[in-house]
């Protein structure tokens, strides 16, 4: 008598899966320039006018912004990858259909991590030779790429984030939701501008904010953060991607 036995996915295809998951959604971004091109262009837009030309010949300010609209530009693939999008794959049944399909439960979610850790990359390297070849920012290769990898893993926190909005909100409703986290937190955070130019009430609450927790993180790479440990910043970023996945995880099960 013959006997079947199932198997698990070897290693090799399983990883293909992914990598298809990811290339589809890369695909999907490119069809979208609405959300592809203001989220690389918006920081680089908004550093060459705060950072290089109202700060023309201040290298200080010039590094400071370049660290923190470094941070505002990867909120955003996190914040409106998952946010929006997954409230509009939940309204349209996409992530039903996705279910239904014989690939790995979190592959979709995966890819759009990848995606939005695409971006950051992105976003990281345009303001990095934006404020190395217009605002005079002195930076070293080590610099640069210590901010790099601030860049691209500080994405994660607000991809948890954007996943648990993206549970929450209607499609039609995410974009709304999500600008109202995101705005508010970047001025709270200093990312537009240093906190000690705002009243003192923002820097005593800023520690309540993943966003300045990872501006900090940025500013400690270019020798203008304000000398709180390392493993803080680390950690309650930690806590928050870990929080927010939970959350998450638990709303897409129910339904």
């Amino acid at each position: 008598m013959n006997t079947f036995t199932a198997s698990a996915p070897r290693a090799p295809a399983l990883l293909g899966v992914y990598a298809r998951e990811a290339r589809y959604e890369f695909i999907r971004l490119l069809r979208t320039p609405s959300f592809a091109l203001p989220t690389m262009i918006f920081p680089l837009m908004f550093y060459l006018l705060f950072g290089v030309l109202l700060h023309h010949g201040n290298p200080g300010a010039s590094q400071y912004l370049m660290a923190s609209y470094s941070v505002f530009g990867v909120m955003g693939p996190g914040l409106f990858g998952f946010g929006v999008s997954l409230a509009l794959d939940r309204e349209r049944g996409l992530l039903t259909l996705k279910r239904a399909l014989p690939v790995p439960a979190g592959a979709p979610l995966v890819a759009k991590m990848v995606m939005a850790m695409v971006f950051a990359v992105c976003i990281g390297v345009l303001l990095i030779l934006a404020g190395r070849l217009l605002g005079g920012v002195p930076l070293t290769l080590a610099q640069m790429g210590t901010l790099l990898l601030v860049d691209v893993l500080g994405v994660l926190p607000f991809c948890a984030l954007g996943l648990l909005i993206g549970t929450l909100v209607s499609g039609s409703g995410a974009p709304a939701v999500v600008n109202l986290v995101y705005l508010p937190l970047a001025l709270l955070s200093g990312l537009w501008l240093p906190l000690s130019m705002l009243p003192p009430l923002f820097a005593q609450i800023a520690p309540l904010w993943p966003a300045w927790h990872l501006a900090q993180l940025a500013l400690k790479v270019v020798g203008q953060d304000s000398g709180h440990a390392l493993w803080l910043h680390v950690s309650v970023l930690g806590a928050v991607t870990v929080a927010c996945f939970a959350l998450a995880q638990r709303r897409l099960r129910r339904g």
